[in-house]
């Protein structure tokens, strides 16, 4: 007989945070690397300026990822400590209503009104707060917003996908560096969508297809622009 102590099954809605954060930021790395390589090689300059625009693409990238992904989780982290005040405010001045409000939730969920009414009292006995986190309000500890967690995610990812292209391009020749650098970052994207979407249980073809044109697309008009101004200048 199994032990109903157990509870052996695998769910992904504990990966979202850190997944979402490292998928961008990885993503963001190699494209915004890659192109920033492949748009300024068009434009015909030496080897050692592309090197040195790569370089401080990966560092302004990873800081403005980490920054970016801090102010706005943070805020979302605000909100829900916003919420959850106001919560308990509401559980102290009138807790009748709030159990009421909770059994609804619970009929409109599909539960009789009596079991609704005894489940909701169960569980503003044991737990009030968390009890309306996460039934009225959608807060849980699983889904919480992480600032810092998410900016270490993001700036991380961001460099270590910046580094591919950029390592790519210090061993390509001059003459090789735009397809050399547009191929390898294709095919890191294609990669890297396929195992994020493995992650996160969906379909891997999709996963790559979705980041590896959007990739192409963008390596493609940084390159336009750069033979463009490299013609004018």
């Amino acid at each position: 007989m199994r032990s109903l102590s157990r509870h052996l099954e695998r769910h992904r809605s504990d990966r979202i945070g850190w997944l979402r954060a490292s998928v961008l930021g990885a993503n963001d790395g190699i494209v915004s690397t890659a192109s920033l390589l492949v748009g300024v090689a068009a434009a015909g300059p030496s080897k050692e300026s592309v090197l040195v625009a790569g370089v401080a693409g990966l560092v302004a990238g990873a800081m403005s990822m980490a920054a970016g992904e801090y102010v706005s989780v943070h805020s979302q982290a605000d909100t829900e400590q916003a919420d959850l005040a106001r919560e308990q405010d509401e559980l102290d001045s009138d807790p009748a209503a709030e159990r009421r409000e909770l059994a609804s939730i619970y009929v409109g969920r599909g539960l009789q009104p009596e079991l609704a009414q005894q489940v909701a009292a169960q569980l503003m006995a044991h737990d009030a707060l968390g009890a309306h986190a996460r039934d009225e309000l959608g807060i849980t500890d699983t889904l919480g917003a992480r600032p810092v967690q998410a900016a270490l995610a993001s700036a991380a990812s961001f460099a270590v996908g910046a580094a591919l292209p950029l390592g790519v391009s210090v061993v390509a020749s001059m003459q090789g560096l735009i397809p050399w650098v547009s191929g390898t970052s294709l095919a890191f994207l294609a990669v890297l969508g396929a195992a994020a979407a493995h992650v996160g249980g969906a379909g891997k073809v999709a996963g790559a297809w979705r980041v590896s044109f959007w990739g192409a697309l963008a390596m493609a008009m940084t390159a336009g622009v750069g033979a463009l101004f490299g013609a004018v200048v």
